[in-house]
């Protein structure tokens, strides 16, 4: 995992040995979508793996890495009602400021002919969404002059950290630390530094009785350090993966100009904004396949085998067993999606029951993402925006594939997506 090709290694051992593969001593890896019922949806599906804990920051457990749903319940009560159905529609407006705010400076950018990194400026859209809609403060990132993103290093280790997801909980400890702790990558610092700084000052203006993340947290009685690591983690969760994804689309779509020509004309004769853009079938394939080929997260969601143990199509699986589904194995079944490595939102124009028992972009069940509404509308509106103001117009890919290292959170091996809207494309 460390060099970055879990899920092209795992992908080798499967077609070896089948969708049921032990892959460590006391865990295994399955590659079927038989088994998400049951690792993930049935009665709330098995508790996460200590694996999980290594996200906890500072000693202080978040939504995402505590084990149970018990444990997970308080911080869900907090947040949910701020991702629900209702509150992103509310959100719409808001959301499409952003996106329009973004369209601009891509077309700004576009215009200077150099290199310009999308998943570095989508990356800064994500962060104000999601922190204008949890924190109630935007961040501004799309605002910053600098080429790089005052919070992009700081996404850019977290995502790294995702490379050690399966080390032993003692080595990791000590990887964590020389990471952040080795002096040489002042940007590095800086940017954590900025970052501390931002929840802190997003905790200390947190009204109480509010109802920003922060204020309900605080309304719990929880401590202002382990909020202001809770925005953390929340901030990450909701930049990094629909960042990419975005990112993933946009490349795809500049890379094949036939489709976003299908997907412009589709734009360009609906007249309804919003949420409704949902309902159009090419913007749609065209989002799900982003998600599909895009995967953030790119090797098995663990989970523990309960203490009874677990019969699964003629395997006795043992208690604490380790087991987790792959979504690339399920997302790249071309038994379910013909020609899987190919970007073709028009498979979903008629979609199969099989391609959407696959489809697990968000993982399934009640620990699946709970920010997956935001981000459902974000990717709708955005693509929606960009292609309306036809900023895509003319843009060429810089490389001719997007290769990322395969860790639990993935990353561009480049560390961005660059396109270029005049010849220097090489």
């Amino acid at each position: 995992m460390y060099i970055g090709d879990l899920a092209t290694a795992t992908h080798r051992l499967h077609s070896i040995y089948g969708p049921v593969v032990r892959v460590a001593p006391n865990d295994i890896d399955m590659a079927t979508a038989d088994a998400l019922g049951p690792i993930y949806v049935d009665r709330g599906g098995f508790e996460k793996s200590h694996h999980y804990s290594k996200y906890n920051v500072i000693g202080h457990s978040t939504i995402f890495s505590t084990l149970s749903l018990a444990a997970r319940s308080s911080r869900a009560k907090a947040v949910l009602p701020m991702f629900s159905a209702n509150s992103t529609r509310e959100a719409t407006e808001t959301i499409s400021g952003f996106a329009n705010q973004l369209v601009r400076r891509i077309g700004m950018e576009a215009k200077t002919g150099r290199r310009v990194d999308i998943l570095r400026l989508l990356r800064a859209f994500a962060f104000d969404v999601v922190s204008s809609q949890v924190m109630h403060k935007p961040y501004g990132g799309l605002e910053e002059s600098s080429p790089l993103l005052s919070a992009y290093p700081f996404i850019n280790l977290i995502s790294r950290l995702g490379s050690l997801f399966f080390l032993s909980d003692s080595l990791y400890a000590v990887v964590e630390w020389l990471l952040i702790s080795i002096p040489g990558n002042l940007e590095t610092k800086s940017s954590f530094k900025t970052m501390e700084l931002y929840f802190k000052s997003i905790v200390n203006q947190a009204k109480a009785g509010g109802s920003s993340y922060p204020s309900r947290l605080l309304a719990q009685g929880m401590g202002a350090d382990e909020v202001a690591v809770e925005c953390g983690d929340v901030l990450y969760a909701g930049t990094d993966a629909t960042g990419h994804v975005l990112a993933i689309i946009c490349w795809n779509l500049a890379a094949h100009p036939e489709r976003y020509a299908l997907l412009r004309e589709e734009v360009e004769k609906c007249s309804t904004p919003g949420l409704t853009l949902q309902t159009l079938p090419y913007l749609g394939g065209v989002v799900k396949e982003g998600l599909r080929i895009a995967m953030a997260n790119t090797c098995r969601l663990s989970r523990v085998v309960p203490p009874q143990g677990w019969n699964f199509e003629g395997y006795y699986i043992p208690a604490k067993t380790t087991v987790g589904v792959n979504p690339f194995e399920l997302h790249s079944d071309s038994t379910v999606y013909p020609q899987p490595e190919k970007f073709l939102p028009e498979r979903w124009l008629n979609t199969t029951s099989e391609m959407n028992a696959n489809f697990m972009p968000f993982s399934k069940g009640g620990r699946s993402c709970i920010a997956r509404n935001l981000a459902t509308a974000e990717l709708f509106i955005t693509i929606e925006a960009i292609v309306r103001g036809d900023v895509l117009q003319g843009a060429k890919t810089v490389k001719d594939k997007i290769e990322i290292y395969e860790w639990f959170n993935c990353q561009v091996k480049d560390g961005g997506i660059e396109l270029i809207w005049s010849d220097q494309a090489s």
